[in-house]
């Protein structure tokens, strides 16, 4: 994280304007620790990508916090395509009235925790095949720059704050923004994930995908699931850590339907986490 902030900071004076992508389905928990730093001093504006997996109203709810807040905000699925309007507020928008170019192209930076749809956005921006502009005289080194169409943008790597809670990062390994096993064992963030998604009445997707009951202790849950995907050990016994990983990724991927884990003005739903 450090390197890459330092990145951010030397770049500052040189943007325009800040895109952060948040995950739909988890907006204030894939929140980029580094976009706090810039909102006194550079726009920032939302893109909250992978939309299709969340709930649309719950997307609604969150596109109007961000707002209320005075900030820009738009829902993506960023696999097809940056939304037009997004396009047209960048194509719109002026330099910084204290360059002394204020002519030139508008200038952003694309920044996001691991795995939310940076990449995406940025190539939506510049396209695929855009190749880098170089060094701009002034900026610190070792960061990308791509053209787009009247706009630069520089590339930024995913930021997660290291001191943040475990519980978070937890819940980060739900929908594949950290590396479950990294974390812990599959089968305990499987067996807390669907813990959550039974208080929320979120579990019915895993009824609906696999034909399985969702209720009643967890674990009991994860040995049906495993059972029903055939995730058999010799004797006949469930793989159970097997089952979780598989359990993980289906709700990842958006197996179990479309959902959100939290919704503007409810706590940090990490809290309820032990």
């Amino acid at each position: 994280m450090a390197k890459g902030k330092r990145q951010l900071d030397a770049l500052s004076s040189a943007l325009d304007l800040l895109l952060e992508v948040r995950d739909a389905r988890a907006p204030r928990l894939t929140a980029s620790p580094a976009a706090d730093a810039f909102h006194r001093s550079l726009p920032v504006w939302a893109v909250l990508s992978k939309s299709d997996l969340a709930d649309p109203d719950i997307t609604a709810e969150w596109i109007r916090h961000f707002k209320g807040q005075g900030r820009q905000a738009w829902a993506a699925d960023l696999r097809k395509g940056v939304p037009g309007a997004l396009k047209k507020a960048i194509a719109e928008m002026r330099p910084s009235s204290s360059s002394k170019m204020v002519y030139r192209e508008v200038r952003l930076a694309v920044i996001g925790t691991p795995n939310v749809g940076k990449s995406m956005l940025l190539n939506g921006l510049v396209g695929r095949r855009a190749a880098a502009v170089g060094g701009i005289p002034g900026v610190t080194k070792g960061v990308s720059w791509f053209t787009g169409r009247g706009c630069l943008v520089a590339d930024s790597p995913g930021i997660l704050d290291p001191r943040s809670d475990a519980r978070a990062h937890r819940m980060l390994s739900w929908i594949s923004s950290t590396r479950g096993q990294v974390i812990g064992a599959w089968a305990d963030l499987a067996r807390e994930c669907v813990a959550f998604l039974q208080r929320h009445g979120l579990a019915s997707g895993l009824s609906g995908a696999w034909g399985i009951d969702a209720s009643g202790d967890p674990s009991d849950v994860l040995e049906r699931a495993g059972r029903r995907l055939g995730r058999l050990l010799p004797g006949g016994l469930v793989d159970i850590e097997s089952s979780g990983k598989a359990l993980i990724e289906a709700l990842s991927t958006g197996k179990f339907g479309r959902l959100s884990l939290e919704r503007p003005g409810n706590p940090p739903p990490w809290g309820e986490l032990e």
